[in-house]
C-alpha cells in the first residue's frame, strides 16, 4: 500500500525532509508520495507528517493563520506519526518559554532555543539513541534542548539534556536528521519496527 507523507512547508528544510522520507521509504520497502503542505484540507490525506526547523515563531504563526494547526492536531490524535525537527520541535512542545509561539501541545516537554549556541556554533555528534543499533550522526544548527519531561520518553541526551523524545505518534528532535544520509531517525518516526537496520547512505 502507497503512503502518502506531508511535509509542513511553511518555512525550513522542505525538500531535504521530502527526499529523506523517500529515502526512508526505500530502505524499507514502501511506497510513498510526499506533498508539500501550505494550507488547510491538505494534512487529513496524509499518513506521515514532518514539521521541519526554521524559525518557531514564524512556524507557529503560520500553521495558525493558514489553519493547519487544528489538522496536526487532528493527525496525531488519529494516532498518526509526526516527526517534529529542532524549531519544530519548539512548535509542538507544551511549553517553548516563549510568549511568541502559538504551541501546539503535542509533546509534554518545555523546551529551551538555541540552546546549544547560535549558527557559528554548529556541531555534528554521534547520538546514542534508543531502538538504533549504533550512534547517529546528528547535526545540531541553533539547536534547543528539552528542559523538562513530562510524559514523553527520553530517546537521546547531549552534555547531559535531552535531545530526542518520543510522545504516542510523535518524535521530537533537537537536530536536523534530514541534513545527513542516514536516515535511521525517519525511520524511527515513521518505520519503528524496522528503525534499528544499517542506515541507508544512498543520496
Amino acid at each position: 500500500m502507497s503512503l502518502t507523507a506531508g511535509v509542513v512547508a511553511v518555512q525550513g528544510d522542505v525538500e531535504e525532509h521530502a527526499a529523506a522520507i523517500e529515502r526512508t521509504a526505500r530502505a524499507h520497502d514502501r511506497e510513498v508520495t510526499v506533498r508539500e503542505i501550505r494550507e488547510s484540507g491538505q494534512v487529513p490525506d496524509c499518513d506521515l507528517l514532518a514539521m521541519p526547523g526554521g524559525e518557531s515563531t514564524t512556524i507557529s504563526r503560520l500553521v495558525r493563520d493558514e489553519g493547519i494547526a487544528p489538522e496536526i492536531r487532528d493527525h496525531v490524535a488519529a494516532d498518526k506519526p509526526l516527526l517534529a525537527t529542532c524549531a519544530g520541535l519548539i512548535v509542538a512542545s507544551s511549553d517553548p518559554n516563549d510568549d511568541r509561539v502559538d504551541q501546539l501541545g503535542l509533546l509534554d516537554v518545555s523546551v529551551e532555543r538555541n540552546a546549544f549556541g547560535r549558527q557559528k556554533d554548529s556541531f555534528e555528534a554521534p547520538l546514542e539513541v534508543a531502538g538504533l543499533d549504533e550512534p547517529y550522526p546528528a547535526v545540531f544548527i541553533r539547536a534547543p534542548a528539552i528542559d523538562s519531561v513530562g510524559d514523553a520518553e527520553v530517546l537521546a541526551a547531549w552534555d547531559g539534556r535531552p535531545v530526542a523524545v518520543r510522545d504516542g505518534p510523535v518524535v521530537g528532535t533537537s537536530f536536523h536528521p534530514e541534513l545527513t544520509p542516514d536516515s535511521r531517525i525517519h525511520g524511527l518516526a515513521f518505520f519503528e519496527n524496522e528503525a534499528a537496520s544499517v542506515p541507508s547512505l544512498e543520496r
